[in-house]
């Protein structure tokens, strides 16, 4: 079985204070730095439908309404190494027009350029997808791919 498309073909990450985001069609990635030495113990994370908290040792890092909704029971967060925060959301809405501009309403927005990119990406990914047969994770696109790209859907073989 091959990698997942995202490995194969990289991250389009969105830089923040706290670590990163990032995305695919199906999942949103979080990755917050921790101080290091942090146990799981001192982990506090929430994790709802439209609405994420994490606070570690009492301190809040991140909380507020998300971007958009996610399936509440298949959200996930580890402790790797002891330093990071790895925090996984699984989109409810999975397809390539829907590329999040930010991971909160109002905060961590990915600038023109890097949204330009994730975009490029899930519509990368979304024909891989549909066809696969093919490897797209070195492609290149241009053209219209805002909103996920042209539906080929109604088009007979």
């Amino acid at each position: 079985m091959s990698a997942p498309f995202e490995e194969r073909s990289g991250v389009v990450p969105c830089g923040t204070p706290w670590g990163r985001w990032y995305q695919t069609l199906e999942e949103v990635f979080i990755e917050v730095r921790v101080p290091p030495g942090t146990r799981a113990k001192d982990v506090r994370c929430s994790l709802r439908s439209r609405h994420i908290s994490l606070a570690v040792s009492g301190q809040e890092l991140l909380q507020g309404k998300l971007f958009d909704s996610t399936v509440t029971d298949e959200g996930t967060w580890t402790l790797e190494d002891r330093q990071m925060i790895r925090i996984v959301l699984m989109k409810t809405n999975r397809d390539a027009g829907n590329c999040w501009t930010s991971l909160l309403e109002n905060e961590y927005a990915a600038d023109p350029w890097v949204q330009d990119q994730m975009q490029r990406k899930l519509t990368l990914e979304r024909f891989q997808k549909e066809n696969p047969g093919f490897d797209f994770s070195g492609a290149e696109i241009s053209g219209n791919y805002s909103k996920g790209g042209p539906d080929f859907s109604s088009l007979e073989n």
